[in-house]
């Protein structure tokens, strides 16, 4: 099938470069065009494609998502539930103030014994102060979290930047092909004009521009797709599409030996996990402290009208005080101690697994990085700048009339056609890079986790579906 539409395409090539002989009876000389045809393009090389132009910048829209993006909101938001928990835990509690009544009936009585009573149980054994402690490592969770979020939301954005950097970028190539599309369907006209064209060449050509016009209208709804997420993540879904100012060909500063041990040190996962486990030290230590028993204090004052068998006259105000403490016999706390260590084993245990799981996830990505890195510069170095070279010797031999217009137009799409998979390359190199310099944290939308919950999923590369993690 390959070999049939490669001789057709010959065939065709084979009429078009037909018409440099009827030049001179359409009245063109050799410097000029053929009717319905533009001069040969010349390729700007990507390095000059890529300087900086007037644009959003991604620091600017990085400033808008810390600003706008409301799972940090969230995040502040855990953070001071956390403090205001860590305060709670801390207070002493609250006395208990009542009334009391005995022996209330007329008669000798003469209203029996009434008055107010006060009782307050008073911590023993540093609890209060080990409840604090709990609550204090939960407070460094939510901020660590806070952390995390921050991480997740900026290099959410990144993401989405560089994707929408190469949509840009796509859409301007696919415009050049459609245009170059637009160019052949002219000629084949005019061939057709001149008797050098049959009518299956003249569709041909206008099936391939209709062709190049989907793809740039597929282009166009791919920017506008990434483009809305791009917003999305920055809390500004109404923000227009707005051309981006940056580079998508400056390839990024790699270190992947130090990415991957700073994702196995320092990554916000690894210390959330740390920090649990300093939580449920905490929480056992209150455990083997439960068993300490509080102070129960009760006294008060109370008027007793009974009458005093001396004098004949109401005893009067008299006062009582009570002291007790709960016998530990039984009930020591030891279910909860035992449970409290075993949950500081399955901490200790968390934070290796968390290690794992990091370091297993950053291994498959620091490998695609590195053949992504080995395609790009195979594009940069190699493969382009031949196929550059290529066609500026065809435009040069088809200037000089030695070379037909057909193979400048076939060194002209292979040149373009590499240049769209040099930055399908470049997006998904970009995306390595930011994930594994950024801890492996991705979707800016998603809601940060509540401190202290046992167990929770490690969210590190949860990579937004529009993210080709693949080399390509």
């Amino acid at each position: 099938m390959k070999t049939q539409v490669y001789l057709g395409l010959v065939t065709v090539l084979s009429r078009v470069s037909l018409t440099l002989l009827a030049v001179s009876a359409l009245g063109f000389g050799q410097d000029q065009p053929m009717p319905g045809m533009s001069s040969p393009p010349t390729s700007v090389p990507l390095q000059q494609q890529a300087a900086i132009q007037s644009g959003l910048t991604l620091a600017e829209l990085e400033q808008i998502a810390l600003s706008n993006n409301p799972t940090l909101a969230q995040a502040a938001a855990e953070i001071r539930a956390a403090a205001g928990r860590k305060l709670q835990s801390g207070l002493y509690p609250n006395p208990t103030v009542g009334y009391q009544g005995e022996q209330i009936r007329g008669g000798t009585q003469r209203g029996g014994e009434q008055g107010f009573f006060v009782s307050q149980d008073i911590v023993l054994g540093g609890k209060l102060g080990l409840n604090r402690q709990v609550s204090e490592q939960e407070k460094k969770q939510a901020e660590v979290e806070g952390e995390e979020q921050r991480q997740r939301v900026i290099n959410s954005v990144r993401l989405f930047y560089y994707q929408a950097l190469a949509a840009q970028e796509m859409v301007g190539l696919r415009h050049k092909l459609s245009k170059l599309a637009e160019d052949a369907v002219q000629t084949s006209h005019q061939l057709g004009n001149v008797g050098q064209a049959d009518q299956p060449d003249v569709l041909q050509s206008e099936v391939e521009g209709e062709q190049a016009e989907l793809a740039v209208v597929g282009a166009e709804q791919k920017q506008l797709r990434v483009w809305r997420a791009l917003a999305a993540t920055v809390g500004k879904p109404e923000l227009p599409l707005t051309h981006l100012a940056g580079s998508l060909y400056d390839l990024p500063d790699d270190n992947p030996d130090q990415w991957l041990q700073a994702i196995l040190k320092d990554s916000p996962a690894v210390k959330i996990a740390q920090l649990a486990v300093l939580r449920a030290e905490a929480s056992l230590a209150r455990a083997k402290r439960e068993s300490i028993p509080d102070l129960q204090l009760r006294g008060g004052l109370q008027q007793n009208r009974e009458l005093d068998a001396t004098t004949n006259r109401p005893i009067g105000l008299q006062g009582f005080a009570e002291v007790g403490v709960q016998i530990p016999i039984f009930n020591r706390n030891q279910g909860n101690v035992q449970a409290a260590r075993a949950d500081v084993e399955r901490a200790q245990r968390e934070v290796q697994r968390v290690q794992l799981v990091l370091g297993e996830r950053a291994a498959a990505l620091v490998q695609n990085y590195m053949t992504l890195r080995a395609t790009v510069e195979k594009y940069q170095n190699r493969m382009i700048p031949r196929a550059q070279k290529a066609y500026d010797l065809y435009v040069k031999s088809y200037g000089a009339m030695a070379a037909a217009y057909p193979q400048v137009l076939i060194s002209q799409r292979t040149l373009f056609q590499l240049q769209s998979d040099y930055i399908g390359a470049l997006e998904t190199l970009w995306g390595n890079a930011i994930a594994l310099r950024g801890f492996l944290l991705t979707d800016g939308l998603e809601a940060p986790s509540r401190p202290g919950e046992m167990d929770q999923p490690v969210r590190e590369l949860n990579v937004p579906p529009s993210t080709s993690m693949q080399p390509q």
